[in-house]
């Protein structure tokens, strides 16, 4: 199951990629290392197959989802310590 992100969300690299694939209309293979491990970088697009084009400080890139974790923190939900 591939896990969703929202369009505009922060994703980080939990893990590089054997290389990585330019998001440009004539996309070229790169080595993994124009990306470090646990950079940051924002959702721009999804593709088919699992696929999220990242904006990185050096580029747009292709990644599998399974290179990327969420880094934005979800609203606080009703758990307990509440008073009613």
């Amino acid at each position: 199951m591939t896990p969703e992100f929202a369009i505009g969300s922060k994703v980080r690299v939990v893990a590089l990629p054997p290389y990585v694939k330019t998001a440009e209309p004539m996309p070229m293979l790169r080595p993994p290392d124009v990306i470090s491990l646990g950079e940051e970088g924002t959702l721009i697009d999804r593709k088919p197959g699992g696929y999220w084009v990242i904006h990185f400080t050096k580029g747009n890139f292709l990644l599998d989802s399974q290179y990327i974790e969420s880094t934005d923190i979800p609203p606080a939900s009703h758990q307990g310590n509440q008073e009613l």
